[in-house]
């Protein structure tokens, strides 16, 4: 649990320092849940100011709906911020799920 914490505040690093298209994309103002399947906790919390804040860890699934979800395993999570695993690769194979409204999604594909 605590790798996962700390690939989220890493991954959180990342994001601050973006340039460009990457850092509009993580100007989004919206509430936020990462789903640790294998460890069936979701980290929840909200992405603004170009930032990800964890605010709560929970145990099982998230208990309220987040603006942003993201679910996978503990080791691709770590995996992706170290960047051994492609993003759009995993998303698009089903080791990732993100789910977000139609316009998050428009802006987060920079992400990708």
């Amino acid at each position: 649990m605590a790798e996962c914490r700390s690939a989220l505040n890493r991954f959180s690093d990342n994001l601050a320092a973006a340039e460009g298209g990457v850092r509009g994309a993580a100007a989004l103002d919206r509430s936020l849940s990462c789903h640790i399947k294998d460890l069936d906790i979701t980290f929840t919390g909200r992405l603004a100011d170009g930032r990800i804040s964890v605010r709560d860890t929970v145990e099982g699934p998230p208990r309220e709906k987040a603006e942003i979800r993201l679910a996978m395993t503990g080791d691709d999570l770590v995996a992706l911020v170290d960047g051994d695993l492609n993003f759009a690769k995993a998303w698009a194979s089903g080791r990732v799920r993100l789910e977000a409204g139609f316009r998050d999604l428009l802006k987060l594909r920079s992400l990708l």
